[in-house]
């Protein structure tokens, strides 16, 4: 099966730069404020840090996607799909206890995953669009 190469419009490519640009942003707040956040949201340092570090990586990649000629479906499916994933793992988390997370880290992660959900429709609806 070959990969469909997208002829997006601008709003696929904006809403990945967007995405780029947010997750590097909150990567770098991630690291920056590590050990303030600690103690008002109940996140652990040790989670906080390996976050911002990911979300830098992640932001590299969303804007070399961004930027490239033309889109590979498989690309961006695999955008949507790790943006749908994460909000997903980000609403379990605000609930299994499995860090110990305030009222105000609860509500940290819930509107994460919030905002990256709203990613994923986003660039799923440009993948549908670049795909007919």
């Amino acid at each position: 099966m070959t990969t469909m190469i997208l002829e997006s419009g601008p709003g696929l490519r904006t809403a990945l730069r967007a995405d780029g640009w947010s997750t590097g942003t909150f990567g770098v707040f991630l690291l920056a404020t590590a050990p303030l956040l600690r103690d008002p949201l109940g996140l652990p340092t040790a989670w906080s840090v390996p976050f911002g570090v990911a979300m830098l990586g992640g932001a590299a990649v969303l804007l070399l996607l961004a930027g490239a000629a033309r889109l590979s479906s498989r690309l961006v499916g695999a955008v949507v799909a790790v943006n749908a994933l994460s909000g997903v793992l980000m609403v379990e988390l605000a609930f299994l206890d499995l860090i110990p997370l305030t009222g105000w880290g609860r509500a940290f992660l819930l509107s994460g995953a919030a905002f990256v959900a709203t990613f994923a429709a986003l660039e799923f609806a440009g993948l549908r669009r670049g795909q007919r």
